[in-house]
């Protein structure tokens, strides 16, 4: 507890700092903004932001990403109420009963609670950080490049099977990532792989421009694909701020206390099982809120449980995939890769090491999450008509400009004309990924962790003297390797059990027509 308390002092010490408290608050209002554009989203956001960065504090620009990150999560939401339009896929189960509330003349407590149940939802995720991500650091602390290896290799494994109904596309997405991750130079024998000659391609291909492409001007391209470009003359829901009808009543209250509760926990196990994340969480709140609340009749037409539930969820899973993150090293999903990848930047190995050889780092970033929390849910309620406001920017003048910041920004990292080409090419990639179901996070998340995969397999190889089987070597890499066979293979069976069943029961079936008829 007193450990605890210190570590909480030291967060707050470093979090509370000027500069700090400025880059936050630009980060969280960016992700609001962010987030409540629909076709955008924190992955985007915080690819497109990052060379922004570049030449800052490291603390300062990992705290503003990171608010970036959750920003997203709190504005992603007031699309969903207002226009029915999820601003990111980890809203859409606010839809459901968001919108009929507004519809109904409830905007404003629909936005207030949404508030109020995103603040409990992060607060809480925040606490189980503090308790979590020391114990498990401990943990990793005793592991070996086998286990990281593993580890690795279990996270990329999750991400791709959770990836939606296509699970090969989500294994070939990151196959793709694991082969641009192969560009450089091969650690072993000193020499050059897939470079063509490029002394530019020496280093590797790095995960900045991909990232950007992939997010940045894919999600663009996307954008315009699918007609959200286009002005829409549409009836808006008018808001009344601050006045008679805006905030909740005493029962919009009573009956959603143990909703964000329960919300809150589902949403931050989600967070930290990575591949999963927000969307599953919210989802996962919804779903079970509905099945346990005795107005489960009212779900979907306007009923504040309904609302509250995902939106506690989502919020609590941004926190809870910070936890594998600062104490793993493994990110769990699109944004948090690229988070990843910002860390590496700065020369920050997220993982065991990091709680120990930089604690005030880690507990800052920690600690500027609440903080950031506090911020969201008094904008999220005060400015309200502002952010109805930037919502009102056509997509025709956003576009371009967001363009020349990717373009300008991934130019200016290392001077590379190449990134630049790299960047565009990822962009155009990005965009047939998304229209083909495809997925850019695995392309990321494998750029990212490839590198770390690869150095663990050789070093683990190297000192067993060639010996494969030092993977099975401790009961630590038993088990890791257990969960990823049962990874691969339980969906296997399940869909070999589906399928005999439906071909046993067609078999059946003809069986028993003739028994009817001849009796």
């Amino acid at each position: 507890m007193t450990d605890l308390i210190s570590n909480f002092s030291l967060g707050l010490s470093v979090a509370f700092t000027p500069t700090n408290i400025l880059f936050l608050l630009i980060g969280v209002c960016v992700g609001m903004v962010v987030g409540a554009f629909p076709g955008f989203g924190p992955a985007a956001g915080i690819a497109i932001l990052l060379p922004v960065t570049f030449g800052m504090d490291p603390t300062a620009a990992i705290i503003m990403l990171a608010g970036i990150y959750y920003g997203s999560m709190y504005g992603g939401s007031i699309t969903s109420i207002l226009i029915n339009t999820p601003g990111e896929a980890a809203t859409v189960a606010s839809m459901l009963d968001g919108y009929p509330l507004a519809r109904k003349g409830r905007a404003g407590p629909a936005l207030v609670m949404h508030a109020i149940a995103s603040f409990v939802g992060g607060t809480i995720g925040v606490i189980l950080i503090c308790a979590l991500a020391p114990w498990l650091a401990s943990v990793a602390a005793t592991f070996g490049p086998s286990e990281y290896f593993l580890i690795i290799t279990m996270g990329i494994m999750l991400l791709t099977v959770m990836m939606g109904e296509d699970k090969i596309k989500g294994i070939m997405s990151a196959l793709f990532g694991f082969a641009i991750a192969m560009v450089g130079v091969d650690v072993m024998s000193g020499m050059q792989r897939f470079t063509f000659g490029s002394p530019e391609l020496i280093g590797g291909i790095d995960f900045v421009a991909v990232a950007i492409g992939l997010f940045g001007i894919g999600e663009l391209l996307y954008c315009v694909y699918t007609g959200l470009h286009k002005e829409k003359d549409e009836d808006k829901i008018k808001v009344p701020f601050l006045g008679k009808g805006f905030w909740p009543n005493k029962d919009d209250l009573s009956t959603t206390k143990f909703t964000m509760f329960r919300g809150s926990i589902l949403g931050f196990i989600a967070g930290v099982l990575p591949g999963s994340g927000a969307t599953l969480g919210s989802i996962m709140g919804y779903s079970i809120e509905k099945k346990i609340s005795k107005r489960s009749d009212n779900f979907g037409k306007g009923e504040m449980a309904g609302l509250v539930a995902p939106e506690a969820a989502n919020n609590a899973a941004s926190s809870g995939a910070m936890v594998p993150l600062l104490s793993l090293g493994i990110p769990g999903s699109g944004a948090t890769a690229v988070l990843l990848g910002a860390f590496m930047i700065w020369g920050l190995q997220p993982g065991p090491q990091l709680m120990t050889a930089n604690p005030d780092f880690a507990w800052g970033v920690i600690m500027s999450m609440y903080l950031g929390n506090v911020v969201l849910v008094i904008m999220s309620i005060v400015a309200i008509p502002l952010i109805v406001k930037v919502l009102d920017i056509p997509y025709r003048i956003l576009i371009p400009i967001i363009v020349v910041l990717c373009v300008v920004g991934t130019f200016s990292y290392h001077g590379s004309i190449i990134e630049t080409w790299i960047l565009i090419f990822s962009g155009v990639l990005g965009f047939f990924m998304k229209l083909y179901g495809y997925s850019p996070a695995a392309v990321v998340l494998a750029l990212v962790l490839g590198p770390m995969a690869e150095n663990g397999l050789l070093q683990s190889v190297i000192t067993s003297g060639g010996n494969p089987a030092t993977l099975l070597s401790r009961p630590a890499t038993a088990i890791l390797f257990s969960v990823i066979l049962l990874i691969v293979f339980v969906p296997i069976v399940i869909k070999l059990l589906k399928y005999f069943n439906k071909n046993k029961k067609a078999a059946a079936t003809p069986n028993e027509f003739y028994d009817d008829q001849s009796g």
